[in-house]
């Protein structure tokens, strides 16, 4: 029974790390890839922004 303890949590992590490869690889593209590309032009925009004015503040 000592084999079974022993192998049970890499087992585990192996089904939960392949699950969650397949969840990455199915969400890729698609109508997904376009709401994702919009979080991320957002999220650099607000960056940017936040950043040149702070620039012009600190002049």
């Amino acid at each position: 029974m000592d084999y079974v303890s022993a192998l049970l949590p890499p087992f585990v992590m192996a089904v939960f790390f392949i699950g969650v490869i397949r969840v990455i690889v199915k969400t890729q593209g698609g109508t997904n890839k376009a709401k994702e590309d919009a979080v991320v032009d957002a999220a650099i925009a607000r960056a940017e922004g936040a950043r040149q004015s702070s620039t012009h503040s600190d002049a």
